[in-house]
């Protein structure tokens, strides 16, 4: 997935809307008031942020060299993805679903 792709699918989530509240170069992504996903545009490969189980964050972590703890954020709860291609498209939707998921039944 590319930039656009990732804001594309980030867009197509029911309530999600995006914002720059940290400069032009990291897009911030949130479903109620709350943030689900930050991709940075300035970075190549592609890497974006996004909130994980704490469990799971350390599945994937120890399961996929992309997956790293989160930079600049509370590293229990998020994930850094870096996008260069040795995980399916299929795989990196599912955990941009799982963290806006996850920030979605906070506000329930």
């Amino acid at each position: 997935m590319n930039v656009e792709q990732i804001r594309e699918y980030c867009l197509s989530r029911s309530g999600a809307g995006e914002s720059l509240p940290f400069g032009p170069d990291v897009v911030v992504f949130k479903v109620d008031e709350k943030i689900f996903l930050l991709l940075s545009l300035d970075t190549t490969p592609v890497q974006f942020n996004v909130k994980c189980d704490p469990a799971k964050a350390e599945e994937l972590r120890d399961e996929y060299a992309c997956v790293l703890p989160g930079y600049h954020m509370n590293k229990k709860h998020w994930n850094t993805v870096v996008v260069d291609g040795s995980v399916s498209t299929r795989l990196l939707k599912e955990w941009i679903n799982d963290s806006y998921e996850l920030v979605r039944k906070k506000k329930k």
